[in-house]
């Protein structure tokens, strides 16, 4: 049991390494800050395609979301950084991930729009537009606050994928906090780092998740 605690929780190899650790914390969380939010303006322009009159628009959405949502994120991020030089492109593992991470978010972000938009009422929609209110105004203070309100939960849910998505820039060898914690692991011949890690990730999205499921319980109720 000794040797146990020693190779999964020394803490005298914790606190050696968390220097390093949290260099890789401050790079997941810089990420997250990149690619949540274009992860929800890729959404919202996906969504205003696949509701857009128009049907040529309408059909590359379907395509894009269709395409993008079977990818296999890990697929997708490899084929982008290893496979940019071909098209005479270098991009930096930051540039593949953002690149690799907005099709893939903005695919499943625009989804999830798309059915808050379609669970509005029509009848809201016509009283709006019986008081004079434009289409684009129709959406922009009706349709599109309440649809976002409909689906919030399922917004930070995807949200929380997406953080836990950022684990596989270690693949490409960006600095976040998986890379750091095994790179710490094999400095160390322990397993300490990635257990730290395994918690680092615990207290950042366990309070996401419990706020998720209140907020099912609170939707569900009303």
């Amino acid at each position: 049991m000794e040797a146990l605690i020693q190779e999964f929780f020394n803490v005298s190899v914790m606190v050696r390494v968390a220097p390093m650790i949290l260099r890789g914390l401050f790079e997941t969380l810089l990420l997250c800050a990149i690619l949540v939010p274009i992860g929800l303006v890729g959404g919202l322009g996906t969504m205003l395609l696949a509701t857009s009159p128009s049907r040529m628009a309408r059909g590359f959405a379907v395509v894009f979301i269709d395409l993008f949502r079977s990818f296999p994120p890990l697929v997708l991020l490899i084929f982008v950084y290893s496979g940019s030089p071909f098209a005479g492109l270098r991009l930096s593992p930051l540039a593949a991930i953002c690149v690799a991470f907005f099709l893939n978010a903005s695919s499943y972000y625009g989804e999830i729009y798309r059915a808050g938009v379609l669970s509005v009422p029509r009848g809201q929609i016509e009283a709006a537009r019986s008081t004079g209110l434009t289409a684009a105004q129709t959406f922009l203070y009706v349709t599109l606050p309440q649809g976002l309100r409909n689906v919030l939960p399922e917004l930070l849910s995807n949200t929380v994928e997406l953080v836990k998505l950022t684990t596989l820039a270690s693949v490409i060898s960006a600095p976040e906090l998986l890379h750091s914690a095994d790179l710490a692991r094999s400095l160390t011949y322990n397993s300490s780092p990635l257990v730290l890690d395994a918690l680092i990730y615990l207290a950042l999205l366990w309070p996401l998740v419990r706020l998720i499921r209140r907020m099912e319980q609170k939707l569900g109720a009303s």
